[in-house]
């Protein structure tokens, strides 16, 4: 049975077109993706993203337990409110789920995992929750809002009480605060976004998510959907679980080293793998592509280079650069000339560093 989140008449309501997505119902545009896009690059845009799961963990070995879960280091997390970018593993290291970990206490970390994963994730966690005497609570009477772009912050701090605008303007990156919207509701605001650009994610009760929703649409923010998201995290370069990385895939393979701490000391799952991956260099390796000839790069897609053949893995037009951008993965080493089989022709494609995109920008050598 398809599930729906509560913003799914205001959805309706503004116009969306709707489509299944994991098993809910959500919008995948307004109207004009494209404009989408660009609102959320030029002002303010936001997304009901209250199909994702919010996890507290809970317990006096809470730190430990998540220093033996996932791949980073949550010793990086000595203020409350911060928060840390993670993947969680197998004992192969494969990836089972990307994920943020919120540090409120020393008692109490939060999670926020992908929605399409979240039976798997509950029931992973559950289970090596059990040694370390964790309580795994899930929170479905959060919805989240993100709202992203480069006016997004000042818009939601135009809608909390007076007192709490200072203090959570101030927030850093990968940081989160509570606070209260003017009419008291309360609300736990972080600075972690998947767009490229700055914003807050909404943490807001269930019963307030249609006023906050309103409230932003009176500020002046327009709503975009997943199609709008999907353009915006591939242009900065972010992975999508499930078409750039699984459970097959280790972090080395995904171009995802940089969230592995192989800090002295601490086996976390999956650790004794990535070890023996990096030791010996892992087969594979994913690479950012841009196509500047017409036409659209595609998930599926072979990809060809001198050390054997390789997949697109996320694969769009890109409306900042007005051109083809992909991610691919294919075998280690440099790979040379690149070509993507595009219906029995092979098209030249360059590979640039990750992001296409920073803060609005095409990055260097992007565009040629």
């Amino acid at each position: 049975m398809t599930q729906k989140t509560i913003l799914n008449d205001a959805h309706r309501a503004l116009g969306a077109k709707m489509v299944d997505f994991g098993g809910w119902d959500m919008p995948i545009s307004y109207g004009s993706q494209i404009e989408e896009h660009h609102q959320v690059r030029r002002d303010a845009g936001m997304f009901d993203v209250s199909h994702m799961t919010v996890v507290d963990l809970t317990g006096a070995r809470v730190r430990e337990f998540l220093r033996h879960l996932v791949a980073n280091s949550v010793d990086k997390l000595t203020k409350p409110g911060k928060a840390l970018y993670t993947c969680m593993l197998n004992p192969q290291g494969g990836v089972i789920d990307d994920l943020i970990v919120y540090f409120l206490s020393e008692q109490r970390f939060r999670l926020v995992v992908n929605a399409a994963t979240r039976a798997k994730d509950l029931a992973w966690i559950g289970e090596q929750a059990r040694a370390f005497d964790v309580q795994v609570s899930e929170r479905p009477e959060l919805s989240i809002v993100a709202v992203q772009g480069p006016n997004a912050r000042e818009k939601v701090l135009g809608l909390l009480r007076e007192e709490d605008r200072a203090r959570i303007g101030k927030l850093g990156k990968f940081v989160a605060g509570e606070a209260q919207a003017a009419d008291g509701t309360e609300l736990f605001v972080a600075r972690t976004g998947y767009t490229g650009e700055d914003g807050f994610e909404v943490l807001v009760p269930e019963s307030a998510a249609v006023a906050l929703w309103n409230a932003l649409l009176d500020a002046g923010v327009k709503p975009a959907g997943l199609g709008a998201r999907d353009t915006l995290r591939l242009e900065a370069g972010m992975n999508l679980y499930g078409q750039d990385m699984d459970d097959g895939v280790s972090p080395y393979e995904a171009a995802l080293a940089w969230t592995v701490a192989l800090d002295e000391g601490r086996d976390f799952i999956g650790r004794a793998a990535l070890e023996q991956q990096k030791a010996a260099g892992a087969p594979r390796q994913m690479i950012a592509l841009v196509m500047d000839e017409k036409g659209v790069l595609r998930h599926g897609q072979k990809v060809l280079t001198a050390n054997g053949d390789g997949e697109i893995l996320s694969g769009t037009f890109s409306p900042t650069l007005g051109k083809a951008i992909a991610f691919a993965r294919v075998p280690a080493g440099q790979p040379g000339d690149v070509r993507v089989d595009i219906r029995g022709k092979e098209v030249p494609v360059r590979v640039v560093k990750f992001p296409f995109v920073r803060d609005g920008q095409p990055q260097d050598g992007v565009l040629g």
